[in-house]
Formats: structure tokens, sequence, C-alpha cells
């Protein structure tokens, strides 16, 4: 082989090594860049979370700062409509307490010259009696005068029992919540309800059914204010069942029911009657103020506003009607515990 030859012989394998070199250099910088790469992306990808962490803890902690300004200013709310209840409350007793004591002395008055004036009256029947020639329209005039001396004194007691009733009421609430148990305090309006309406009826007679739940807890609530309230269903109640006695004869059997119970984080008191019902046109006026369905006389029309406001304002809880015409009749009181 010529000698020229040897060296370009020898140029191909180390051109060869040379690119294998080259080639080996390429792919260890490859694979370093791609380490890097891989690095960047791990430490991208756990930035990420973290940031997604702080993101997610901040946003809990503003959701709870504003569910937590929330609750205040619904609580401050609450106690706003409490405030305002209870004023209302006690300007009305005050009121109450001012009309009465203004009719009192009238009344008294009344009363008392009613009563004197029927014993001048007797004195007078037994002085004609042992008297000749009375003529018979003198002992008209003395009947007729004794007629309506009854029914002054009738009515004068009437009204002096409705003031002493006023006189009771505005001084019966202290505006002060306490844990009432609320099985005995239906109980006690129950049968203080029922002597109301024995006394102004005397015949009048109903079946009194109660439910109470056992092991009700205590509730925080003013006993007199939601008094009130039961006192003027039960009335309404006892209203409801003789109005249908009378149209319906001795067939039918009048029953009142009372019934309490949990629902939740509620109590629950309920005062069904199976008397007329309510109407559908004007259910949707019941705790309007000045609205009554009793003729005029009888009602006032505030028993249902002033205790819707005592339930829901004055509580916070809810004051509800079911009612089926010619059916029952159903009031709903539900109270936070």
């Amino acid at each position: 082989m010529p000698e020229n030859l040897l060296p370009l012989l020898l140029i191909g394998p180390i051109l060869l090594l040379l690119a294998v070199g080259i080639v080996g250099v390429l792919i260890r910088e490859q694979h370093r860049r791609l380490r890097q790469e891989q690095e960047k992306q791990l430490l991208l990808a756990q930035q990420n979370e973290l940031l997604e962490q702080q993101v997610a803890l901040r946003t809990a902690e503003v959701v709870a700062q504003r569910n937590s300004l929330e609750q205040a200013l619904q609580e401050l709310r609450t106690t706003q409509t409490q405030l305002v209840q209870k004023e209302k409350m006690a300007s009305l007793g005050e009121l109450t307490a001012g009309i009465a004591h203004e009719i009192q002395n009238p009344l008294n008055f009344v009363n008392n010259f009613s009563e004197v004036s029927s014993e001048l009256l007797a004195e007078l029947e037994a002085e004609q009696q042992q008297a000749p020639g009375r003529s018979a329209l003198e002992t008209e005039l003395l009947a007729d005068l004794k007629q309506n001396l009854v029914r002054i004194t009738q009515h004068g007691q009437r009204a002096a029992a409705i003031v002493r009733g006023m006189l009771e009421h505005s001084r019966a609430s202290t505006g002060e919540r306490k844990p009432t148990d609320l099985n005995a305090l239906c109980e006690e309006y129950l049968q203080l309800a029922y002597q109301s309406a024995r006394a102004r009826h005397k015949n009048f007679t109903v079946t009194l059914t109660t439910r109470f739940a056992p092991g009700i807890s205590p509730v925080s609530v003013v006993p007199q204010e939601v008094g009130r309230v039961l006192l003027n269903l039960l009335l309404n109640a006892f209203y409801a069942v003789r109005q249908r006695q009378q149209q319906s004869g001795p067939l039918y059997h009048p029953e009142v029911t009372v019934s309490t119970g949990v629902r939740g984080q509620q109590a629950v008191i309920k005062v069904r009657d199976n008397g007329l019902g309510i109407p559908a046109a004007i259910q949707d006026k019941i705790f309007q103020p000045f609205f009554t369905t009793k003729p005029t006389g009888e009602g006032t029309g505030l028993g249902l506003s002033l205790s819707y406001d005592i339930i829901t304002k004055g509580h916070g809880g809810l004051l509800t009607l079911n009612t089926e015409p010619n059916e029952f009749t159903e009031f709903s009181i539900v109270l936070p515990l």
C-alpha cells in the first residue's frame, strides 16, 4: 500500500470516533436539559400546589369572616326587633293601665249608685205596698225601673271585669325571658281559658284533649306573653266550637286539642278545634290588625295580630294557620329551642 494512502485510511476511524464523541456529548446535554426541565416542572407544580393551598386557606378565612358577620348582623336585627317588640308591649301595657284606671273611677261610681238606687227602689216598693190606692201605672213604672237597674248592674259588673282583666294584663309581663316548661304553660292556660268560657256561658261544655310530648327541654320565653297568645287562641277555639254547636245541634261534639312537640331545633305548640273553620277568602287577612270574623262587640280584631307580633317579632318564631271550613282550625306556634 502506498505510504501516502495510510493517513487517509486513518482519517475515517478518527472522524467516526469524533462523531461518536460529539453525539455522546449531545445526548448527555439533552439528558441534562431534560432533567433540568423536569426539575423546573416539579418545582412549578409544588409552587402551584402551595399557592392553591394558600388561596384555599385564605378563601376559607374570608368565608368564615363573612358568615360570622352575617350571623352577627342577623343577631343584631333579631335583637333590634325584639327590643322594638318589648317596647311596643311595654307601651301597650302602660296605655292599657292608664285607660283602665281612667275608666275605673266613673265605673265604680255607676256600680255604687246602681246598688244604692236598687236599695232605695226596694224601700219605695215596700212603702207603696202598704199604701192604699196604688195605680197600675205606678206598679208598671216600678217594675221597669227595677229591670233597668238590673241591666245597669249587669253591664257595670261586666265592664268592671274587663277593667280588672286589662289591669292584670298590663301588670303581668316583665318582658324578661326565662326557661319555661311549655307543657305546664299550655295546661295552665287551657284551664284558664276554659273557666273563662264557662263563666260567660254556663251551659257550655267541650271535650279538652291534650297531647303533650314528654321530656321537652325548657324553652327561653316570656311566659306571660306566650300565655297571652295561648289564651287568645284557646278562647277563639272555644268560640268557634260553640258557634258550630249552635248551628249543628246535639249530634255535634265540640273538641279542642292542645299538643306540644319538638321538630329539629324548634318547639311546636298546636291549638286545634273542630269548629266552623275559616273561609279561604279571608285566611290571608287573619293576622291583620283590626280584622275580625266575630260580630260587632264580640271582637276587637287585635288578638291574632298581637299574638303574631309576640311570636314572630318578640320570640323569633312562627305562627301559622291550617284550616278547613266546617271541619277544623289549627294554629301552630313554633319557637326556637
